[in-house]
């Protein structure tokens, strides 16, 4: 057994000074010091065996549950895999993640999901999971997995985290347009549907009128009205229709503007179960970052105003956002440094998760009880996991952090393959000092 003694606890309820008893790979009590009888608990827990780690000054919270990653393997390992990427994760706080499906083969299948749970078997620092994408043709087999598994790959409906749709240009054939097909994927049960919301018609008119305008020249502060707040509005109007309608548990993913935030916060109110995701890119950067950062605030969707980005603080703090989602989403420097239109979307970030989180925090004076619930707390709920929680009977996935320390990030720092961090030169809160998963020190 451990003892970890003498950090604040941080969980979505409180914030309080305590100890958290690990037997194994659980947590099997959680204890404060405001109560009368900590003083006799500690001395039990001692007498039981117990090694204490004394934390005294040092912040614990539940390890991040990032719903939300594109770890590139199978196909694209060339710029990252399961193994670097999810040793980054550890380093950003985070010990549970769900990747996305656009690989190669993309995870429309379910032998593309059985290989993808093969590959990451004994090789990821965090725990992995994994979404099934839909198209407009595999929507009966999805329906079939959710309900019964599979057959002839062994699956089982616990092997789904989710079901991701693309309503925007993303992902090539992944895109998915067509209006029964829709239909049918709202309507499933038992499952989030994760949708990332562009209106595919709105991006092709703006790049084409941006290419007509500077022919390969196209400036990436264009990004933002390319991947315009139009086109996100438009899309996440379609989906949070149906979600209403059907009683869909929604996760609207990558929130980017100000307007989203409030139709999400509306739409709750007939469907309890819609869900309001962002990344921290959003939170953090904005569309006057574009001259400095260039292809490498290129993602999809666009960075936007600084009134998106003080809507979404805001909505961080109110508790109208109800999760956060890296996207992390590595490219190679060489890849990101062509023209607009070669230069793929998207940015490795998830080592920072939960250090921009906190100096977000410290900013903008929200509590950290909002940040535990973003962070893990909500995701737990969501895809009903028993980890993300400091209480007992979960597993002791837990992230020890110095909240009075700052940092600089540094390029050499970054643990992800592709070697490189928008968040580079940046003075972040919150040093992480350790990482436990299932009750192991791991950082």
């Amino acid at each position: 057994m451990i003892l970890l003694e003498g950090a604040t606890i941080v969980t979505a309820e409180k914030e309080a000074v305590g100890a958290i008893l690990i037997d194994g790979r659980r947590i099997a009590q959680v204890l404060y010091s405001e109560a009368e009888d900590y003083g006799f608990n500690i001395a039990k827990a001692i007498g039981s065996g117990a090694e204490v780690i004394n934390l005294s000054g040092k912040h614990i919270m539940a390890g991040g549950i990032d719903a939300h990653v594109h770890f590139r393997e199978p196909g694209l390992t060339h710029k990252a895999d399961m193994q670097t990427e999810s040793l980054a994760a550890v380093h950003g706080g985070v010990t549970s993640v769900m990747d996305m499906p656009n690989t190669v083969p993309a995870t429309v299948s379910a032998e593309a999901l059985k290989e993808k749970i093969r590959i990451a078997e004994g090789r990821t620092t965090a725990k992995m999971a994994f979404h099934i994408g839909a198209t407009n043709e595999n929507i009966g087999t999805i329906r079939h997995m959710i309900k019964e598994g599979d057959t002839e790959t062994g699956l089982s409906p616990a092997d789904i985290a989710g079901v991701k749709v693309f309503m925007g240009s993303s992902t090539g054939n992944m895109l998915v347009d067509d209006k029964d097909t829709l239909e049918r994927l709202f309507s499933i049960k038992g499952k989030p549907v994760l949708v990332h919301c562009e209106d595919e018609k709105t991006i092709k008119d703006n790049l084409q009128r941006a290419i007509d305008k500077y022919g390969e020249e196209i400036p990436f502060a264009e990004h933002e009205h390319i991947r315009s707040r139009s086109a996100c509005i438009r899309s996440s109007i379609k989906a949070l229709e149906m979600a209403m309608k059907h009683g869909t548990r929604l996760v609207l993913c990558h929130i980017s503007t100000k307007e989203e935030v409030e139709m999400a916060r509306a739409a709750r109110l007939t469907n309890p179960d819609i869900i309001a995701e962002t990344s921290c890119n959003y939170l953090w950067f904005s569309n006057k970052d574009y001259e400095r950062l260039g292809s490498r605030l290129k993602c999809n969707p666009s960075v936007k105003t600084e009134d998106d980005r003080r809507a979404l603080r805001e909505a961080l703090a109110e508790g109208n956002i109800d999760t956060i989602g890296s996207d992390h989403a590595p490219h190679l420097p060489s890849e990101k440094d062509g023209i607009y239109t070669k230069a793929p979307s998207g940015l490795p970030s998830i080592q920072q998760s939960l250090p921009v989180l906190l100096t977000i925090a410290h900013e903008e004076e929200i509590p950290l009880t909002r940040i535990a619930s973003v962070f893990s707390e909500k995701a737990s709920d969501i895809y009903g996991l028993k980890t993300g929680k400091i209480k007992a009977g979960y597993a002791a996935d837990l992230v020890i952090f110095d909240y009075g320390q700052t940092f600089t990030v540094r390029a050499e720092d970054q643990k992800s393959k592709c070697g490189w961090t928008p968040y580079e030169g940046e003075t972040l809160r919150g040093v992480i000092e350790k990482v436990y998963i299932d009750g192991i020190q791991v950082l």
